[in-house]
């Protein structure tokens, strides 16, 4: 995926702006606070309904403004030209794909693929399990056809079974729910763990590049119940009154899990920083490339403050694999990274100012 053109209106500093990226490295530098991750933050809406800093209604939208607008046109793979338009206002939002107007925020989301790795990334590896949720799911949204219809209807069915244990509702009412969580749970379930292990290999080999010390051994997966015990209908019907106790489902897919498991560092809790900022990167681009593999077509990969990130070194090997991958790449900081000294690789330059974005020459990074 390669986009062509990017529109922001009223998107934190930005009024209007509009820039024609180019098909390999566009390079986004200027003063910290000028805007940069901005733009990243309008691709990324287009890709996942919100920024990767949160909510849009937490801050996105530029004060004083009712809603902000991106628009984008891009060509896939194959040379198809799309184009989408969202305009959102913090709770309603409207939304365009290809000329028509889509129902369900998710619709235009499926079509734009995005990968982002930005200083919260580590939270992949280090934080709670819905960031590592989302991300299975994000693959599967995009290589599954089946999988968001499962996933709406298992949300569905979790909404309908809690508001019923907060009622107080018979155990009649709760068999025909627990029925339904199971009949889209199990399926939604073994997609996860299906792509888990498509995705293992591939991680195997970019951390091996990025961080050889750790020796990744394995992809554990936690299903959300004890699965190798008992089915999950029967897993939540021993739930019931523990559930009916404190108001909510306490197992299922919504709880699932998984972790990596380094052969060379004892656990997860035992990695650096810097070790867990790599790990996450290694599995993005991991997931990157998987996503090319089984949709002929390399998402479109965003890296915020880069040089902030990772050392000149880890730098040159992302970028070294970015570059031979033909992918589409975003990258921002306060000055062109020192990496591209020595990988040939040209690459579109943009300054960001307050408020507006200046396209310049061409550049292949200082000398």
């Amino acid at each position: 995926m390669q986009i062509t053109r990017l529109d922001i209106a009223r998107l934190r500093r930005f009024d209007a702006i509009s820039l024609a990226p180019g098909p390999g490295l566009n390079l986004l530098v200027g003063d910290n606070g000028a805007g940069k991750t901005s733009v990243l933050e309008a691709i990324h809406l287009l890709g996942y309904g919100r920024s990767f800093r949160g909510r849009v209604r937490d801050g996105l939208v530029q004060q004083g403004a009712e809603a902000l607008e991106v628009f984008a046109e891009w060509r896939e793979g194959a040379g198809r030209l799309r184009r989408a338009g969202l305009r959102h206002a913090g709770q309603d939002w409207e939304g365009r794909l290809d000329g028509e107007r889509v129902a369900q925020l998710g619709d235009l989301c499926a079509a734009l693929a995005v990968v982002t790795f930005e200083p919260g990334s580590h939270v992949l590896v280090t934080g709670g399990s819905e960031p590592r949720r989302r991300l299975l799911d994000w693959g599967l949204f995009h290589v599954e056809q089946s999988f968001l219809r499962l996933w709406r209807r298992y949300a569905r069915a979790l909404k309908q079974r809690n508001a019923l244990l907060k009622a107080g509702s018979g155990d009649h009412q709760l068999d025909a729910w627990d029925q339904e969580l199971a009949d889209a749970g199990d399926p939604l379930t073994r997609h996860r763990r299906e792509y888990l292990e498509r995705l293992a290999p591939r991680l195997r080999e970019d951390s091996a590049d990025l961080l050889p010390a750790g020796g990744l051994a394995r992809l554990d997966f936690l299903p959300g119940w004890r699965q190798e015990e008992v089915s999950l209908a029967d897993a939540l019907l021993l739930a019931r009154a523990r559930d009916r106790a404190v108001g909510h489902t306490t197992v299922g897919p919504h709880r699932a899990d998984w972790r990596i498991v380094h052969a060379g560092i004892p656990g997860r809790e035992a990695l650096s920083r810097g070790q867990a900022k790599l790990t996450a990167l290694s599995l993005l681009l991991a997931q990157a490339g998987l996503h090319a593999e089984l949709r002929q077509d390399w998402p479109v990969v965003l890296l915020d403050d880069l040089a902030s990130e990772l050392d000149r070194g880890h730098q040159q090997r992302v970028l070294a694999r970015l570059l031979t991958s033909g992918a589409q790449v975003f990258i921002t900081g306060t000055e062109i990274p020192s990496a591209l000294v020595g990988l040939d690789a040209p690459a579109r330059l943009f300054h960001v100012e307050q408020g507006a974005i200046k396209a310049e020459a061409d550049a292949r990074g200082p000398a």
